[in-house]
C-alpha cells in the first residue's frame, strides 16, 4: 500500500519504493546509507528520520538507468 501521507519513517521506506518504483531496499542497507551516505535525504523530527515522499522519488529515479532495447545499449 502507498502512503498518501508525506513523510515516512524509515521503516515504510522499503515498501514504498518496491511498490511505487520496483527498487528493492533492505532497511539494514537504508540504515547503512543514512550512515555513510549515498540514500535518499531525510529531515529528523525529534530523534526519528523521516522521508519526503518527494526525497524518494527523486532518489529512486536518480539510480534508474535509461530505457534500453539491449543490454549493449547500457554499457553506452
Amino acid at each position: 500500500m502507498i502512503s498518501e501521507r508525506p513523510r515516512l519513517r524509515r521503516s515504510e521506506v522499503p515498501g514504498y519504493l518496491m511498490e511505487k518504483h520496483g527498487i528493492p531496499i533492505a532497511l539494514a542497507t537504508l540504515n547503512k546509507m543514512a550512515t555513510v551516505g549515498g540514500g535518499p535525504a531525510m529531515r529528523y523530527a525529534g530523534r526519528i528520520p523521516l522521508y519526503d515522499v518527494e526525497d524518494l522519488d527523486r532518489w529512486a529515479a536518480g539510480r534508474l538507468s535509461r530505457p534500453v532495447a539491449s543490454t549493449s545499449e547500457r554499457a553506452a
